[in-house]
């Protein structure tokens, strides 16, 4: 068995309701790797605008202690206090609108203060926020672990696995879900060799990929995004594996820009095109994904990467950071409660429906 390094948490917690969120800040990734403390909501927010703080499920744990960060001074009056909470949760919410374990995680946060009105003093219920906060990033670690050990028999030894984006610890708050699925391949005795592409514009598979798995001792290649379809070609990949923002009812995933370019890719040599994700990513209100709200974001990303001028000036943009990969185009996904295979509504319903899910507990947006 492979023993792998592990860098810095992504995030955690310090001291009690009164205490403050600290977390890696992605952005100065891999030149520097420096800590932040957020002890304000506003801090949050922008921490998850700025991709300080980024991936799906590390999205939602922070936008949960944030939600503990916006409580801690609120009124000791029972409606005032609940107002507050749900305009909280509102601000933090329109943080990033793509990533729904972002509302899932904000709404289940503030369910647990709900659950507790008329019940105890309003000075009490920062302690029923930070629990939950906690019991979601607890939670998560052992989903990626769950995901990590059943996907791992997906991959062969000797494999090429062609990943997108980052998928890892840097994204959760645990092993992370595509890149677990990988650490617990090698963990296991696989030897595996992993192709990391840039993912322009904002390079999180040169920045922080590549820099995780280093770190962790897996063997990595970087490449550009235009390679990949080269790759393929001269079989030095036998499979893609990626991450998800936010999963449709019939299985359409929406994920990183990029990733349904790799799917059809895929299709045509032959590949298998595996996603993997939590439960929590899944979005079962939406019957597929031309639904899924596509961040746009600005032009000025492609424009200056890395703060360097690499267009003319005046010259139009477009930059939706992610695309929807249609669900005939993926082969399984692998989530907490199992395999999906595949990938259909109704097998989507057999696997990822099949255990409660906090979010039936919700708190109004608007």
């Amino acid at each position: 068995m492979t023993t792998l390094h592990q860098p810095p948490a992504t995030l955690a917690w310090h001291g009690g309701p009164s205490g403050y969120l600290e977390l890696i800040d992605q952005t100065l990734l891999p030149r520097q790797c420096r800590l932040i403390q957020c002890r304000t909501a506003d801090d949050v927010h922008e921490a998850i605008r700025s991709l300080r703080v980024r991936g799906a499920p590390a999205i939602g744990i922070a936008a949960a202690y944030g939600l503990c960060l916006a409580m801690q001074h609120a009124e000791d009056d029972e409606e005032r206090w609940f107002a507050a909470l749900k305009r909280a949760v509102a601000h933090l919410a329109s943080a990033r609108p793509t990533a729904v374990n972002l509302i899932w995680a904000l709404r289940r946060t503030a369910a647990a203060a709900q659950r507790l009105r008329g019940q105890v003093p309003p000075t009490q219920l920062g302690e029923a926020l930070l629990a939950e906060a906690r019991a979601i990033e607890q939670e998560d670690r052992q989903t990626c672990l769950a995901i990590g050990q059943l996907g791992a028999g997906l991959l062969c030894d000797g494999m090429g696995v062609l990943t997108h984006c980052n998928t890892g610890r840097l994204a959760t708050g645990g092993l992370g879900t595509a890149l677990a699925i990988i650490y617990c391949a090698v963990q296991a005795g696989k030897q595996l060799h992993v192709y990391a592409t840039e993912t322009r514009p904002l390079l999180q598979g040169a920045r922080l990929t590549a820099w995780e798995l280093l770190h962790s001792g897996i063997s990595v290649t970087l490449v550009c995004d235009s390679m990949a379809g080269h790759l393929m070609q001269q079989g030095r990949v036998q499979a893609v594996l990626t991450g998800a923002d936010r999963i449709a009812s019939n299985g359409d995933t929406a994920n990183k820009i990029g990733t349904y370019a790799l799917a059809v890719l895929a299709r045509h040599h032959g590949l298998p095109f595996y996603v993997a994700a939590p439960v929590s990513t899944f979005d079962l209100s939406l019957s597929e994904g031309t639904q899924i709200p596509i961040e746009e974001r600005s032009g000025r990303e492609i424009t200056h990467p890395c703060g360097v001028q690499a267009a003319p000036d005046g010259v139009q943009t477009y930059n939706p950071a992610f695309d929807v990969t249609p669900a005939a185009l993926i082969t399984a996904i692998v989530c907490e409660h199992g395999i999906i295979r595949p990938v259909d509504s109704q097998h989507v319903a057999l696997v990822a429906g099949k255990a409660p899910h906090p979010r039936g507990s919700t708190v109004p947006l608007g």
